[in-house]
C-alpha cells in the first residue's frame, strides 16, 4: 500500500526529474494522443523508448494531466487498492488525462483504466508484455483501446539519432549496434544490452511466471539469439535441451515472444494446420542484442542483415511468412490477406549463391502471380528482368528509406 502523501511525493519527484532531462528524439511513428474515449497503449520491449514517447506526448498535452512510472522502486508496494488514492489525487488536482508507464507491473490495472474511461478521463499507457496486455485488454477493454507497437530504432532513426551519413559504413555499424537508444548513446557499453537481456529473462519472465529452471530458459534464449533467422521447431528444441515436456518448451517460447525479445514467422501456407506443424523462423528484436549476447565469437553479418530486414518489414506489417516450396524466399508479406511483396535477403550475391537466391524469389513471384520483387544486400545494386519479372537488388541502407506504410 502507498499513502496519498507518498503518492503525491512520487508523482512530483518523477515530474521534477523528467524536467531535468531531454525529451529525446521524435520517433518515426504514427503514435499520437487520442481524441476519443479509447485508451492508447504503447507496447514494446524494455528500453526501446516507450517512456520517452510517453513523456513527449505528456509534454505536448495542454490539458491537466499526471504521469506515473510504475518501474519506480518506491511504487513496489503499490497494489490495486492504491488506484483509489491515485483517483483521489487526480480529483484534487483536476486531472483529466492519466499517463501510466509500465502498467503491467500492477495487477488488475485494466479495471482501473476501464473505470476511468467510463468516467470520461483520457488514459495513455505503456507496457512490455504482449500476452498480459492482450489478455487484460481483451477482458475489460474490448473495443475501448488502440495499441501501437514501438521497436528499437530503425536504421533511419539511428542515422537521425547519431547524426551520421547514410552509407555502407553506417549500415555496418547499425547491424552491430542495433537500435536501443541508451546503448547507442553509451558508444558501445555492452553491459547495457546484457542487462536488458537478463532483466527480461529474470525479472519479466522467471519472476513473473515463477520459473525455477532459470538457467534452462536462459540457455534457450541464448540459443535463439545465436541463431536468429533460423528455422526452429519446439520438438527439436525439446530434444536439444533434453526437456521432458513439449508443453514446457511451448510455454517458454510464448514467454520469450510475449516479452518482445523474439518474433517468429510461419511458413506460408493457405492451410492453418500446415502453418502450425512446420518449423517457425525466429528473429531477435534487435541486432545489437544478437551481437552482445550470441555465443558466436564473430558476427554473422548475413543473419544480422536478415534480422534487420525482417524488423523493417515488421514495423509496418503483421502478416509476414517465409516461403518454402522447391526453393525458399525469406519473406512474403501480406496486408489483410492480400499479397504485398516478396523479399529475399543476401549479404552478398556471388557466382555461388546467385542462382539459389534468384530461384527462391522467382518461385514466390510466380506462385503469387506478382511481377516485382526485392533482394536486399549489403552494398550491391542492380535491376534484373527475368521471364517478365523485375528483381530489384537494393543495398539495405537505401531500401530502409522505403515508405512501407503506403
Amino acid at each position: 500500500m502507498v499513502t496519498l502523501f507518498e503518492l503525491q511525493e512520487i508523482i512530483e519527484s518523477q515530474l521534477f526529474r523528467l524536467s531535468k532531462i531531454s525529451n529525446g528524439m521524435l520517433r518515426n511513428t504514427d503514435i499520437k494522443v487520442l481524441n476519443t474515449n479509447h485508451a492508447l497503449i504503447i507496447s514494446g520491449i524494455r528500453r526501446c523508448g516507450k517512456s520517452t514517447v510517453l513523456r513527449q506526448l505528456f509534454e505536448a498535452d495542454n490539458e491537466k494531466k499526471l504521469l506515473l512510472n510504475f518501474e519506480d522502486p518506491r511504487l513496489a508496494a503499490f497494489d490495486f487498492s492504491d488506484f483509489e488514492r491515485l483517483s483521489k489525487y487526480a480529483e484534487n488536482n483536476e486531472i483529466v488525462h492519466f499517463y501510466l508507464d509500465e502498467i503491467q507491473n500492477i495487477s488488475h490495472w485494466e479495471n482501473f483504466v476501464r473505470f476511468k474511461l467510463d468516467e470520461g478521463y483520457k488514459v495513455t499507457l505503456t507496457g512490455s508484455n504482449a500476452s498480459l496486455l492482450s489478455k487484460e485488454l481483451g477482458t475489460k477493454l474490448t473495443g475501448r483501446h488502440i495499441t501501437k507497437e514501438l521497436f528499437p530504432f530503425s536504421f533511419t532513426e539511428y542515422i537521425a539519432f547519431t547524426n551520421a551519413k547514410r552509407n555502407e559504413k553506417e549500415s555496418t555499424n547499425y547491424l552491430l549496434t542495433g537500435g536501443f537508444p541508451e546503448y547507442i548513446r553509451s558508444e558501445g557499453n555492452v553491459d547495457i544490452l546484457t542487462n536488458v537481456f537478463n532483466d527480461i529473462l529474470f525479472r519479466d519472465i522467471a519472476v513473473r511466471h515463477q520459473i525455477k529452471q532459470t538457467q534452462l530458459i536462459r540457455s534457450l534464449a541464448v540459443f535463439i539469439v545465436s541463431n536468429s533467422g533460423n528455422k526452429m521447431s519446439a520438438n527439436a528444441l525439446r530434444k536439444q535441451f533434453e526437456i521432458a515436456s513439449g508443453s514446457t518448451v511451448n510455454e517458454y517460447l510464448n514467454f520469450l515472444q510475449d516479452s518482445y525479445l523474439f518474433q517468429s514467422i510461419n511458413k506460408f501456407s493457405y492451410s492453418l494446420k500446415s502453418q502450425q506443424v512446420n518449423p517457425k523462423k525466429w528473429y531477435t528484436i534487435d541486432s545489437g542484442l544478437i551481437a552482445a549476447n550470441s555465443k558466436s565469437f564473430t558476427p554473422d553479418t548475413g543473419r544480422l542483415l536478415e534480422t534487420v530486414v525482417f524488423l523493417h518489414l515488421r514495423r509496418t506489417y503483421t502478416e509476414i511468412f517465409y516461403f518454402s516450396e522447391k526453393n525458399e524466399c525469406d519473406f512474403v508479406v501480406f496486408r489483410n490477406s492480400a499479397f504485398q511483396q516478396a523479399v529475399q535477403v543476401c549479404y552478398e550475391l556471388t557466382s555461388i549463391n546467385k542462382q539459389r537466391e534468384l530461384a527462391g524469389i522467382m518461385e514466390a513471384l510466380v506462385f503469387f502471380d506478382n511481377n516485382e520483387g526485392f533482394i536486399i544486400t549489403y552494398n550491391q545494386e542492380d535491376t534484373l528482368r527475368i521471364d517478365n519479372k523485375t528483381i530489384h537488388i537494393v543495398p539495405f541502407y537505401k531500401w530502409d528509406k522505403t515508405n512501407l506504410t503506403s
